[in-house]
C-alpha cells in the first residue's frame, strides 16, 4: 500500500454491516471493520442492530475534513466515530460503490471503469434480502447507486433531484418498514466537477450534505426509539483540483483515495415499567 494511504478500505463496509445485523457473513468478502464491531459491543453489549441507514454523499475527500474541519462539526457530533477510509482504483463512482457494497475489489466484481452495468456479484442487498429483510435504495436518476444494484427484490425510489431524494428518505424513516435504507446524494460531486472542490458552489452542496446527515440522525433518534440503529456518512472517493479550477477524481493519489466516513449507533430507548402503589 502506498505511503500515507489510509488502511481501512471501503470493501469492509459490506461485512461490517452484516456483522452488526447478525446476518451470515460471506468469506469471499473483505473482513468487517473491527473498530465498528467494538463500538457495537460497547454500546449494545451482545445485542445487534435491526435498522441501518447508509448515507452516500459523493466525492467527500479526507483532505476536505482535515482542511475545513469545522464545516463537519454537525456530522462529527452526531456520530460515534470519524474514520479515515481508503477508496479503490479507479476512484470513480460506479467502481467504488460496487466495491463498497460487494465487499470485493473491482477486479472481482467486474466494474473496472466508469460504466454502470447491473452487478451480478453478491452484494449487501442480496444478503439482507436472503435474510428476509426489507431493503430500499433512494437515489437520483441515472447515477450509479440507482443503476448498478437493479434487478433485486427490493424497493427503488428514484428521483430527479437530491431534494426529492432526501424528502423521500425521511418519509421512509417515518414509515419504519425498511431494515436497510441506502441514500445517495451527488450534488457535491456535480458542483465540484464544474466549479472546483473548494468553490463556494461546491461548499454549499457539501454543507447541504452534512446538514442532511444530521437531519437523518435527528429523525432516527425521534422516529426509531424502539430500534437499535446503525447509520453512516459514507462517501465513495475523494477529489482534486485540475487545470481551469475545475475538479476531478479517478487517480491513484491521496486526494482521490483517502476519504472520511462517519459512523454512529443509536440504542433503542428502554421502556419504563410504571411504578404501582399498593
Amino acid at each position: 500500500m502506498a505511503e500515507n494511504y489510509n488502511s481501512i478500505c471501503i470493501t469492509s463496509v459490506k461485512n461490517t454491516v452484516l456483522s452488526l445485523a447478525g446476518v451470515a457473513i460471506r468469506n469471499d468478502s473483505e473482513n468487517a471493520n473491527t473498530l465498528v464491531e467494538a463500538l457495537l459491543k460497547k454500546k449494545l453489549g451482545d445485542k445487534k442492530c435491526d435498522r441501518f441507514v447508509l448515507y452516500n454523499p459523493d466525492a467527500v475527500a479526507l483532505w476536505l475534513y482535515q482542511k475545513y474541519t469545522e464545516m463537519f462539526n454537525d456530522a462529527a457530533l452526531c456520530s460515534d466515530l470519524a474514520l479515515p477510509m481508503l477508496s479503490v482504483m479507479p476512484s470513480v463512482t460506479p467502481v467504488c460503490f460496487g466495491s463498497m457494497y460487494t465487499g470485493v475489489l473491482p477486479s472481482v466484481h467486474g466494474i473496472t471503469k466508469y460504466e454502470k452495468p447491473v452487478l451480478k456479484t453478491n452484494t449487501l442487498f442480496d444478503c439482507f434480502i436472503e435474510a428476509g429483510k426489507k431493503v430500499a435504495i433512494v437515489s437520483t436518476a441515472g447515477d450509479s447507486i440507482s443503476m448498478i444494484f437493479l434487478e433485486r427484490d427490493m424497493d427503488y425510489f428514484i428521483y430527479k433531484t437530491p431534494e426529492e431524494v432526501n424528502s423521500k428518505a425521511l418519509e421512509l424513516i417515518d414509515e419504519d418498514k425498511y431494515d436497510l435504507i441506502v441514500i445517495y446524494n451527488g450534488n457535491y460531486d456535480g458542483k465540484m466537477h464544474k466549479f472546483g472542490p473548494e468553490s463556494e458552489e461546491a461548499f454549499e452542496a457539501l454543507r447541504n450534505n452534512i446538514a442532511f446527515y444530521k437531519t437523518l440522525v435527528d429523525a432516527i433518534d425521534e422516529k426509531w426509539k424502539s430500534h437499535n440503529v446503525f447509520y453512516g456518512f459514507m462517501p465513495d472517493h475523494g477529489c482534486h483540483e485540475i487545470d481551469g479550477e475545475c475538479g476531478s477524481h479517478g487517480l491513484d493519489m491521496q486526494e482521490d483515495m483517502n476519504i472520511i466516513h462517519f459512523y454512529g449507533i443509536s440504542e433503542a430507548v428502554k421502556k419504563r415499567i410504571p411504578h404501582k402503589t399498593i
